[in-house]
């Protein structure tokens, strides 16, 4: 009995992890592999060389990592969703009952998809087709339908019954109760597929459901109220929307970002930064802003770049003098850099779904960053100077300067290998993610020694959760976006919306604020993949430019990285400083302030967001 119960906690523990690291280490290997390839024999040795096999590898990789991964996103109870309404009306002691609520809609989905999956499965048997590449039947890569929502489902009903142990069964009725009185409506009354789409969506994320959930039932609602379209396209999206090969940058990204923070680099950028511009009046708080900005560039990441940063700069300025609260702040409005400069995962989300140069918005992005980071260090500066935070005594050498920047070459090299690469010619975003992604995984096990063979597993595990939770999103709002485009929904708030006003500068003001709440209450990858779709139609009628949008709407859901309800770096802050969030965000506001003024500079000055793409 005591064996059993070890194999069922291992399995417990451990089922989705074997699957995650071989998909996880594949990918990492297999890009860089195309790119060596290519290079050396294609470019060098004049052969003929098709690298498709090592494309579709990597992303049948990428795709079972992604739905293995997700059911541990589950368990962790690591799902982006809105908590905004539910944490403000609802009493404390009924939160497990609308989490128990959520598990319902989440399983319901599983079972779905899991369903449709072996449906689709079933088809492929009876009239079989291959992959282009390898030529495997359809059958043994749509199998992830089945096994990874399987997997979900079970995690679903292991967190229930934890809830159920702790409020009774008979609480989890009526969560079940709850759920079929607002779904009942939706199945049983005839509505336009306009109105089930939205209201489920937005219904759903109200209630907290998670939000790639909400998207998912959103579009299944809406699939059923149409009447005309076959609930197989619900599996069929959830699969191609991530059988794409730019899908992957952003799972690369991610990898990147956090290989190179477990690996140490922080502390080198940091102690670059420091030594740069310590000894001035708030030294160590224009240090902090300039790491985020160098981190930034390369985790592609607010989260990361302020969790990284903020773990050694924040205790180090409290000692400095400056005050907690401000200490926490600085760091949180810096780390929305990581989400402006390249690589930004945003950017590509945003590439992604609307069909803009993914190199170009990383060009576009990175005056705005910069000038965000020089308004930060100015009231940084001025802070302190009102505040008396006066920098360290001390001069360094031209030597010692040196040697910093040589202690630092390992984190400079990975925006030089993204970049250098991208604009080179050299390799596509994609490849260049890849490539940094091998890269900080190398350096971060074998120079700085922060990745160790007893911790390797756990980063890999780690790393690929992380990335699922935003591709699963992707995969939801594929859905959620089909049958926006089946209904010409964004075309229609467009019309809505220019009917107001068709002055494009006064469009621009209100989109910008639009944006600013939105981004105040939902996470910024979501807003992402429901907003891009709806307002760079309209923005392009008003003769905006797609890349100009496209930076106007990552700056502007930047800011909600710090600010109440969502703002997750405010939260990350608040818990590295043990700091009140009414506080820091208190103390945020100048920053804010000076964050704003940017965006109003990047909206009405198109230059500072396409000079250097017009470059290309």
């Amino acid at each position: 009995m005591a064996s059993n119960r070890n194999i069922l906690h291992w399995l417990d523990e451990n089922a989705e992890k074997p699957i995650i690291v071989i998909a996880c280490v594949a990918a990492c290997l297999l890009i860089p592999y195309q790119v060596l390839t290519r290079y050396i024999f294609g470019t060098w040795l004049k052969m003929n060389v098709d690298t498709s096999i090592v494309e579709e590898l990597a992303l049948f990789s990428l795709i079972w990592g992604t739905y293995f991964a997700v059911p541990l996103v589950i368990k962790r109870r690591e799902n982006i969703r809105m908590t905004a309404l539910i944490d403000w009306l609802v009493p404390t002691k009924y939160h497990n009952f609308v989490l128990m609520f959520n598990n319902v809609a989440t399983f319901a989905l599983s079972v779905l998809i899991m369903y449709i999956g072996i449906r689709l499965i079933n088809l492929q048997f009876k009239f079989p087709q291959v992959t282009p590449s390898l030529r495997i039947p359809y059958a043994i890569p749509y199998s992830i339908l089945f096994i990874g929502f399987l997997l979900m489902a079970i995690r679903v009903v292991q967190d229930t019954v934890k809830l159920i142990k702790i409020e009774g069964f008979f609480k989890f009725l009526l969560a079940i109760a709850f759920s079929g009185a607002l779904a009942a409506p939706l199945l049983l009354i005839e509505h336009s597929i306009t109105f089930v789409l939205l209201v489920t969506m937005f219904g759903g994320m109200l209630l907290g459901i998670p939000i790639a959930v909400s998207l998912g039932l959103s579009g299944a609602f809406s699939i059923y109220a149409s009447g005309f379209l076959q609930m197989n396209i619900l599996a069929q999206t959830a699969y191609n929307s991530l059988d794409s090969f730019p899908m992957l940058a952003v799972f690369f990204f991610v990898l990147a970002g956090i290989f190179m923070g477990k690996g140490g680099l922080s502390a080198q950028l940091i102690g670059l930064a420091d030594m740069m511009l310590g000894r001035h009046t708030g030294g160590l708080a224009m240090a902090t802003v300039v790491a985020c900005t160098f981190f930034g560039a390369i985790s592609g990441s607010g989260i990361a770049t302020c969790a990284a940063i903020g773990m050694i700069t924040i205790p180090a300025m409290v000692e400095r003098g400056y005050s907690k609260a401000f200490s926490a702040a600085i760091v949180a409005c810096a780390g929305a850099i990581g989400v402006m400069i390249p690589p930004s995962n945003p950017f590509v989300l945003y590439g992604v779904i609307t069909n803009v140069s993914i190199g170009k918005l990383f060009m576009g992005g990175i005056l705005p960053g910069l000038l965000t980071c020089l308004l930060l260090c100015t009231v940084a500066w001025y802070i302190s100077k009102k505040n008396g935070w006066k920098g360290e005594d001390k001069t360094y050498t031209w030597a010692e300067i040196g040697k910093a920047l040589w202690d630092a070459r390992w984190a400079l090299m990975v925006p030089v290998i993204i970049l250098g690469g991208i604009y080179g010619g050299v390799m596509t975003p994609t490849e260049a993610a890849g490539v940094a992604a091998l890269y900080g995984f190398l350096v971060g096990m074998f120079v700085l020694k922060g990745i160790t063979r007893q911790n390797m597993v756990q980063v890999l595990v780690d790393s690929t959760v992380t990335a699922a939770t935003v591709l699963f999103l992707v995969a939801m709002a594929s859905v959620f976006g089909y049958v926006m485009a089946i209904e010409s929904i964004p075309d229609l708030i467009a019309e809505w919306m220019i009917g107001i006003t068709s002055n494009k500068l006064a469009m621009l003001l209100i989109v910008n604020v639009l944006l600013l709440i939105v981004g105040a209450l939902m996470e910024s990858a979501s807003a992402t993949l429901i907003l891009a779709p709806i307002l760079m139609p309209m923005m392009v009628k008003l003769g905006v430019d797609p890349v100009h949008f496209g930076v106007i709407l990552v700056c502007n859901l930047a800011i909600g990285f710090i600010t109440p309800p969502i703002g997750q770096s405010l939260f990350v802050a608040a818990a590295i400083s043990d700091e009140r969030t009414e506080r820091i965000a208190l103390a945020a506001i100048p920053l804010i302030t000076a964050m704003i003024a940017m965006i109003l500079l990047v909206t009405y000055v198109p230059a500072l967001s396409l000079w250097l793409p017009s470059l290309m």
